[in-house]
């Protein structure tokens, strides 16, 4: 099982960001991490511990000292993290220094996931983004001195006035910094978000030959670095593959905590109350902040074990697929936009770019 824990605060909310977060305004953080430490108390089984442990947000790296100690120490007395195969935390360039990293080594942490997204200034201007190049570089080689035993770089591309050279750059200044690992995402427009309000007005649009040349950029420069692509968006040193979002892409059974967090467990899904302080209210009140439940049917799994496995450079097993969607992937194979071996099937190099589209034609 892997375990979630979702931390919502934000500095300032980033406008192409569609996840559930908002900045600190009047809610008690200390309050926050009691309610987080319960919900964490009830949940979290006493047997079948978490094979991995994930922060994500929000920004939980902007959390004080006072409240990740209490967070990590509560964590401590449920899961013996010495069975954890990897403990990560998402963090922001300015809002650690050296004293704050050694923290996170301290507390258990084995990677940190870098929200950089771009070196180009005026890149980091269109995302809102708080921290200059220089801090996102900076933040690595601080990470490094606290002995961080992996390091992701999450990078953006196709973000509006990003030019390819502007993505060359910040590709070629990502490898020169020598972090394990590097997340190479695609923007989208989501809904309720700013970027996805310009996308409908006609101030920004979308272009799949441009999508199409920076993604081919990024493998061509990460692998002749010596990256993994071992997923459509990210590339790996050896050794340093994600193994929390693995187990998601292979369909390993997950609990999610804190506001908005989705957990799947057994064939069942649920979801906690996505607002931070009806969350903090039910968990003081009645013990638990699930507002929906549902039973998964077996057609629902598989369409998601097609969907996230192909994702991945091991592509998924035959048996996913029913006759009809064997005979489009034997069309796709013809295509060379997919390998069909003995037992599975894998998206070619031409055909990765295409995985949506391509998912969509097998479920």
């Amino acid at each position: 099982m892997l375990l979630y824990l979702h931390i919502p605060f934000c500095h300032r909310v980033c406008p192409y960001c569609s996840f559930y977060k908002h900045t600190p305004g009047g809610t008690p953080i200390g309050g926050f991490i009691d309610a987080l430490n319960v919900e964490a108390s009830r949940r979290v089984p006493s047997s079948g511990k978490p094979g991995t442990l994930y922060l994500g947000g929000g920004t939980p790296s902007m959390l004080s000292a006072t409240h990740l100690s209490r967070l990590f120490g509560h964590l401590h007395s449920l899961i013996d993290f010495t069975t954890l195969s990897e403990v990560t935390l998402e963090a922001n360039p300015a809002t650690f220094d050296l004293e704050k990293a050694s923290l996170f080594t301290s507390l258990g942490v084995t990677r940190v996931s870098l929200g950089i997204q771009s070196f180009s200034p005026h890149v980091l201007d269109t995302l809102g983004r708080e921290h200059s190049p220089e801090e996102a570089s900076e933040s690595v080689a601080i990470l490094r001195a606290a002995g961080i035993p992996s390091v992701n770089i999450d990078l953006m591309f196709s973000i509006p006035g990003q030019s390819l050279a502007d993505w060359e750059s910040t590709l070629r200044h990502a490898v020169s910094l020598k972090p394990d690992h590097i997340s190479a995402y695609n923007l989208t427009y989501e809904e309720d978000t700013a970027f996805f309000e310009s996308l409908k007005n006609g101030t920004y649009a979308e272009n799949e030959d441009h999508d199409a040349d920076h993604y081919h950029l990024a493998e061509e420069i990460l692998t002749t670095a010596g990256f993994d692509h071992y997923e459509t968006s990210n590339y790996a040193r050896p050794g340093h593959h994600s193994r929390h979002n693995q187990g998601y892409w292979e369909g390993a059974d997950y609990l999610g905590l804190g506001p908005s967090a989705v957990s799947t467990i057994h064939g069942i899904r649920e979801k906690n109350v996505p607002d931070t302080a009806a969350y903090i209210r039910q968990m003081n009140s009645i013990g638990n902040a699930i507002h929906e439940t549902e039973t998964l049917t077996p057609a629902q799994r598989r369409i998601e074990l097609i969907a996230l496995g192909l994702r991945t450079s091991r592509g998924i097993p035959l048996e996913l697929l029913d006759g009809e969607a064997l005979g489009k992937a034997k069309n796709l194979a013809s295509e060379n936009l997919v390998h069909l071996e003995e037992e599975r099937l894998r998206l070619t190099q031409l055909g990765r770019p295409l995985v949506d589209p391509i998912a969509a034609e097998l479920i």
